[in-house]
Formats: C-alpha cells, sequence, structure tokens
C-alpha cells in the first residue's frame, strides 16, 4: 500500500501530465518559450480530437449572425457597385456643376465618394423605409450561409490534413495559404450561382421601385431568375462571374494568412507572459479578450483594400443582360477595361466605403463565433 504514494506510482497513473511538466528555472529563454509551445501544441492535440463537422457547423452560425448584423451596408454596397447606381450618381453631380471623377484628385474623389455613401444610405431610409436596409437579407443567407460553412470547413480541415500528412503535423505559412487557396477554390465554385441570383433579384427589385413600376420587376423569385438565366444564357449563365471569384481567392488567401499570423503573435505573447512569472495586467487581459477579434478584422482591412476592385468587377458581370439581350460585360478583362474607359479607376472602387465599414465588423463577428462554437464544440481552429 505504501508504493503508491511515490513519485514513480503517480506518474505511472498519470503520464500526460509527465509529457507536458517543464522544469522552469532550469531553461534558457529561448529553450523555455519552444517548451512552452511545444507543450501547448502537445496538451492541444491530446485534449482534442478532430471534429471535421464542427468547422461547418462553426462557420455557418459565424457567418449567419454577421450577415444579419452588417445587412445595411451589404444592400448599399450592392447598389453602389452596380452601373445603375452609378448613373444615377453621375446625373446627380452633373447637375449640382460637380466635375467628373476623372477630373477630380484623389483626394476630392474620395472624400466625395464618402459623403455620398452616407447620402445614399440615409435616403433609403426616408425614401424606402427601414425595412429597405434589410432588403435580400433572405437571399443572402441563403448564400452567406453555406458559403461560410464550405469555406471554414474546406480550410479548417484542409489545413489539419495538409499539416499532418506534408509538414509531420506543424503548421506553417505555406500550410495556410495553400488551405486557404483550395478553401477559396471550393466556396467560389460552390456558391457562384447563389450570388448570382441574390444580385440580380437585389438590383432588380431597386430598379423596378426607382422606376415607379413595381410590377415592371423581370423576375418573380429565385427560381424564376434561376430558369431565365438558364433558358437565355445556358447553365453556364449561373457561373457568370466566376473568374472574379477565383480572382477574389486572393482577398480571402490574403485574409488566412494575415489572421493565422496574428494569432501566432497572440500565441508567443501568452508564452513570454508565461515566461516572464508576472501577473496580467489589465492590458494583457484585454489583449487576450479582443485580440483574436482584432486581428480578424485587421486581416480582413487589409486584405479588402488590396484586392477590392475584384469586387466590383464580379458584381457588374452577375448583372442581367440589356433590353436587347446583349451582355455589356462578357468577360474579365473585358468588363476591366470597359469600366476604366467609361467611368474612370474611381469606378474600381465605388461602394468601397460601405464595404470597408460592413466587412471589418463583419470579419471580427464571423471569426469570433466561429472560435466560440469550435471551444463549445470541444476542438480547435
Amino acid at each position: 500500500m505504501t508504493y503508491s504514494t511515490q513519485p514513480n506510482a503517480a506518474h505511472a497513473q498519470k503520464p500526460e501530465a509527465r509529457q507536458v511538466s517543464i522544469p522552469l528555472q532550469s531553461q534558457e529563454p529561448g529553450v523555455l518559450a519552444r517548451g512552452i509551445s511545444d507543450a501547448s501544441s502537445l496538451v492541444a492535440k491530446t485534449s482534442s480530437v478532430p471534429k471535421p463537422w464542427a468547422h461547418f457547423l462553426a462557420g455557418g452560425v459565424g457567418g449567419m449572425t454577421s450577415a444579419t448584423l452588417t445587412s445595411p451596408l451589404d444592400v448599399l454596397k450592392t447598389r453602389l457597385q452596380s452601373d445603375f447606381y452609378q448613373g444615377q450618381i453621375a446625373a446627380l453631380r452633373q447637375a449640382r456643376g460637380v466635375p467628373p471623377s476623372t477630373q477630380l484628385g484623389y483626394f476630392r474623389s474620395g472624400l466625395l465618394h464618402f459623403t455620398e455613401t452616407f447620402q445614399i444610405l440615409f435616403s433609403v431610409h426616408k425614401v424606402e423605409g427601414w425595412r429597405a436596409l434589410f432588403k435580400g437579407l433572405g437571399p443572402n443567407l441563403t448564400g452567406v450561409v453555406p458559403a461560410r460553412a464550405i469555406n471554414f470547413y474546406a480550410y479548417g480541415n484542409g489545413k489539419r490534413i495538409i499539416s499532418d500528412h506534408f509538414n509531420n503535423g506543424q503548421e506553417a505559412a505555406w500550410v495556410h495559404i495553400c488551405a486557404a487557396v483550395n478553401a477559396g477554390m471550393v466556396t467560389g465554385t460552390a456558391t457562384n450561382p447563389i450570388w448570382l441570383v441574390k444580385t440580380r433579384l437585389q438590383l432588380d427589385k431597386s430598379r423596378a421601385e426607382r422606376a415607379g413600376l413595381p410590377s415592371a420587376r423581370r423576375y418573380k423569385n429565385s427560381f424564376d431568375c434561376v430558369r431565365q438565366t438558364i433558358h437565355e444564357e445556358g447553365f453556364k449563365g449561373l457561373y457568370r462571374g466566376l473568374t472574379a471569384s477565383y480572382l477574389g481567392v486572393t482577398e480571402s488567401t490574403l485574409q488566412w494568412f494575415l489572421y493565422e499570423q496574428g494569432k501566432l503573435y497572440l500565441s508567443r505573447r501568452e508564452a513570454e507572459l508565461v515566461n516572464s512569472g508576472r501577473d496580467p495586467t489589465i492590458w494583457d487581459q484585454a489583449v487576450n479578450w479582443g485580440g483574436k477579434l482584432g486581428a480578424a478584422g485587421s486581416a480582413k482591412f487589409c486584405a479588402a483594400l488590396i484586392t477590392y476592385p475584384h469586387e466590383v468587377i464580379r458584381t457588374r458581370m452577375r448583372q442581367a443582360p440589356l433590353q436587347d439581350g446583349r451582355l455589356k460585360y462578357t468577360g474579365l478583362v473585358q468588363c476591366f477595361s470597359t469600366m476604366w474607359k467609361e467611368e474612370g479607376m474611381a469606378s474600381l472602387y465605388g461602394g468601397l466605403t460601405p464595404h470597408m465599414l460592413r466587412v471589418v465588423p463583419s470579419a471580427a463577428i464571423m471569426f469570433g463565433m466561429y472560435e466560440f462554437v469550435l471551444r463549445l464544440c470541444g476542438t480547435q481552429a
């Protein structure tokens, strides 16, 4: 009975405690930091079992929450990206004697765009009512929920598979990039028809109401939009804008990469705090609580700012054909050159202000919910 109190017996009963113990006083700072990192990785691997479905669920919940809270800015962004509203803005500028964007400096053009954005936002509420700010939320959720679920599922499980099979179970920058590219391609291909229908329905309803003829709407509902698109443009019509979506993989890849680097920095900072032996300050607690939210928001801000023109081009390419059945934009390069010639470089950043105001908090909300649901499911990102 007495041997049960010996150290060897205790260790035999709890082998996991022996694996993660670190002699703090016998380690040099560099070795200690690596020891903490290795121990954290070991604890994470032994305490959580891969649950592929958890990423799908967490991504869907995160996408639904963020889309609902930021719907008004999504409506505004879609309107500002379309050539219909750009034509209205140009007419208003001409009536007020404001020169075209091509004749304005970058600062004045940006300031004018910023003020016009909020003018349109307030006019939507006054003219159409507050419900108009949530126009297209149903179709938007129909697209956002599966898109985010697929994207987070493909990324989370892709990262795990790539690291386990090609990098000895260790994460690295190239692992994050490969997983993000794969997730972006899969998501874009699977959800392009949903986004095309959503964009066309939103613009179709807005045009009819602006003309004062609600009965002149081209599409009755989502199924009618799909039917007319296939009848007039063939099945490939549902994938208009897919090339621009693939171009947008650069944005999601950059976003995931920056987010993972932000999380890595936070992990190192936490390890250094443990290494120092001091008690966490209020600032340390604030960073620990909001660090990942800040990492998600800043990653989206940088990625969206760099790659924004593809959003406008994608929206233009998804627009319905003209009244005579012709397509104004027939391809990625042709769409870019047409917009550049007719509207100038500023048109490639139409809707940038509401887009940035929407996607930055949206990313913070979405990634925050993603991490939270994963924890509830007993797994890790």
